[in-house]
């Protein structure tokens, strides 16, 4: 089965979504091609996500925030929202929405349990991929059974 492309949007790509693709990227490499984009980007990574990424071991220093224009064309089967806005059209994309969180302006503590939130909300999306890959296909569609 193909990789699912999933793509992670919050407002500024400066927290929220570069955590939410890094995990993905690090752990379901198997069934998902991720990206991140934002509403309205930011012009740099958020201090306090670079360092509660480093402490999960994912280094996310030469990521930058982009906005879903600068996607160019790019087609997913997926994008979860966590903007608490309307996406754009031309997002081409199911979309699920993820209450979660801004952690911009919080303390460093309650910026790291958004993080913690967005890698057990994030592996639950790996485990729910990998189960449907592992479906196996339907028969007699188009495929010859052999009597036993």
């Amino acid at each position: 089965m193909p990789l699912k492309k999933v793509l992670f949007v919050c407002i500024g790509n400066s927290c929220r979504s570069q955590m939410a693709e890094a995990f993905a990227r690090a752990y379901g490499s198997d069934v998902v091609i991720p990206a991140s984009a934002g509403l309205m980007p930011a012009g740099s990574i958020a201090p306090d996500t670079l360092r509660a990424m480093d402490e999960k071991g994912l280094n996310l220093r030469d990521h930058f925030p982009k906005s879903i224009a600068h996607l160019g064309r790019a087609e997913f089967d997926l994008a979860v929202n966590m903007s608490g806005f309307d996406l754009p059209n031309g997002v081409g994309a199911r979309v699920v929405d993820w209450e979660v969180p801004d952690p911009v302006s919080l303390e460093y503590d309650e910026h790291c349990e958004v993080r913690d939130l967005l890698e057990r909300r994030v592996m639950e999306l790996i485990l729910k991929l990998r189960a449907e890959q592992k479906q196996p296909p339907l028969r007699g569609l188009g495929s010859r059974q052999v009597p036993r």
